[in-house]
């Protein structure tokens, strides 16, 4: 069975300020999510699922659509919306922030019954990337709690116009991820790569850390799980304006309870986004150095 990826696109409206702006950073006005696509459709998956939100549903379909990849991929949609919660539980007055990275996966419950990928609307992961995952994800047909992800050099992954949020992954010796801590503000300093705590000290980071991009690929079990536990998180924080349901939060819990493994697959991919806008000269131009060189 062909494994689905799926794209968590329900932040690009705020991020880019509407969809009329979402940035054409190819030769040929490409979006970064084009190559995503693209990448995966050669990689074997069959079918793609994006989340997004019913305020921009009709001006992404005009962008993307199945007509968009030539027919050559299934195209679904499903929606994230803050009142998308379990039974029993409802918005807390006030809130606008969404319920985070994870509620947006359990949007896909009902659309996913495969292997399948997730991974940022508007990252730029590489072929490689894709290449890898698509095979490791044909061999955890059927099973539960084999999950992995893509790990990518943290020095890869940085932006030279300010600082970044990375999950730095701790990994055993047989590849498989003991833990994952979030990491926010990491950038290059005079000692090195350092990120600073919540307390306001800086540490510093192995260039070669091994962090994720948020490229995951779990089984269908990990739905049922992760609302299992998106209950209990709203139990603790459900009436918190702010408080959000990361995915390295559940693959955390996950892993330290027993119930899962996730292998870290290596990648020779590098990683790149538009962070900052001071970054898209250097997007436009590794993406110009590709087409020269006859990948895309």
């Amino acid at each position: 069975m062909k494994p689905t990826l799926l794209v968590l696109a329900a932040g690009m409206g705020s991020r880019y300020g509407g969809l009329k702006q979402m940035d054409g950073v190819g030769p040929h006005g490409e979006i970064i999510m084009d190559y995503s696509i693209e990448d995966a459709i050669r990689a074997g998956f069959g079918k793609v699922v994006f989340v997004i939100r019913h305020s921009f549903e009709e001006e992404f379909k005009k962008h993307i659509n199945a007509d968009h990849f030539g027919n050559r991929i299934a195209v679904e949609y499903v929606f994230q919306e803050l009142d998308k919660l379990p039974a029993g539980f409802s918005v807390p007055e006030g809130r606008e922030k969404p319920w985070g990275t994870n509620h947006a996966i359990l949007m896909a419950k009902e659309a996913i019954h495969e292997p399948f990928a997730i991974i940022n609307a508007d990252d730029f992961y590489g072929r490689d990337a894709f290449e890898v995952m698509a095979k490791h994800l044909m061999t955890l047909d059927g099973t539960k709690g084999k999950y992995c992800m893509v790990g990518y050099r943290l020095e890869n992954t940085l932006s030279e116009n300010g600082t970044v949020s990375r999950g730095v992954c701790e990994t055993s010796a047989n590849g498989l991820l003991i833990g994952m801590t979030e990491r926010t503000s990491i950038g290059r300093t005079a000692n090195g790569i350092e990120f600073k705590d919540t307390d306001g000290s800086m540490h510093p980071l192995a260039a070669d850390a091994t962090v994720s991009m948020n490229l995951f690929g779990f089984t269908p079990d990990y739905f049922e799980k992760s609302e299992e536990l998106f209950v209990d998180f709203l139990k603790e924080h459900g009436n918190e304006l702010k408080s959000e349901y990361y995915i390295p939060f559940a693959v955390n819990t996950f892993i330290h309870s027993g119930y899962a493994t996730m292998t870290v697959l290596k990648t020779t991919a590098q990683w790149f986004g538009v962070t900052y806008k001071e970054d898209r000269p250097m997007v436009v131009a590794r993406l110009q150095k590709l087409h020269d060189q006859g990948v895309y």
